[in-house]
């Protein structure tokens, strides 16, 4: 949350897009005084004009929402991208149930959207990414939420997790965490939930997990940024 904030740790890092979970609305992000994003440089999808999930765009990239979308998918939003660089992006902030018989029986957003944009996805160039919220760890037999049905469903439209490439780390025993949870301490409940998925294809030019010092420790997030550079 309160992006207004951690814009001048996301400037230094010279992004071409940045994926924000938990971003207020821009006329929100305006009134605390940060205007300098247009409706083409700028994305926005929730119920909550405090909380919901923003695409940012900067020097000569532009954005547009993608057709079809489905805005009851919480929250998953397809962007078009061009300009500078051209790909279609699924930005993600995946509200996933967190309780027994819905997390067994019932489809998480992002499953079902990656069904609602698979011509999206399979239409060029494509990356995914965002807060996913999952983890094959978390995995249970027959439930459908399951992680690793998201990974083979991307592994099936030709996208790859940037980290685990990189890494060469299997899903599930990932070493470094991107979210910090409750305690937002080293020592505290770590997660690895946050994922860049990017073409098989493509050429990874830098994948970056942020430090904890760098967004935690000093009370930016409880999570910490993924920096991913490629060439398609």
């Amino acid at each position: 949350m309160a992006f207004h904030r951690k814009i001048e740790a996301i400037l230094p890092l010279k992004p071409d897009i940045a994926v924000i979970s938990e971003c207020a609305a821009p006329e929100i992000l305006a009134l605390r005084g940060l205007d300098r994003f247009s409706p083409e440089t700028c994305l926005w999808m929730g119920k909550n004009p405090n909380k919901g999930l923003g695409v940012f765009a900067f020097g000569d990239v532009a954005l547009q929402r993608a057709e079809p979308f489905f805005p009851t998918l919480d929250f998953v939003l397809p962007v078009v991208v061009t300009g500078a660089v051209q790909f279609n992006l699924l930005a993600v902030w995946a509200q996933n149930a967190n309780s027994g018989n819905i997390r067994k029986h019932t489809l998480g957003p992002l499953r079902r959207g990656l069904t609602k944009y698979r011509d999206f996805l399979s239409g060029g160039p494509s990356v995914m990414g965002g807060d996913l919220n999952n983890n094959i760890f978390w995995d249970k037999p027959g439930w459908r939420i399951n992680h690793s049905k998201m990974v083979a469903t991307a592994t099936d439209l030709g996208l790859v997790s940037a980290y685990h490439e990189v890494m060469g780390e299997p899903q599930g025993s990932e070493s470094i965490p991107t979210h910090y949870w409750r305690d937002r301490k080293k020592d505290g409940p770590v997660y690895h939930i946050d994922y860049a998925f990017v073409p098989r294809s493509a050429q990874i030019n830098r994948f970056e997990v942020g430090r904890f010092e760098d967004w935690v420790g000093n009370g930016l997030s409880d999570h910490v940024a993924l920096i991913v550079d490629i060439t398609f």
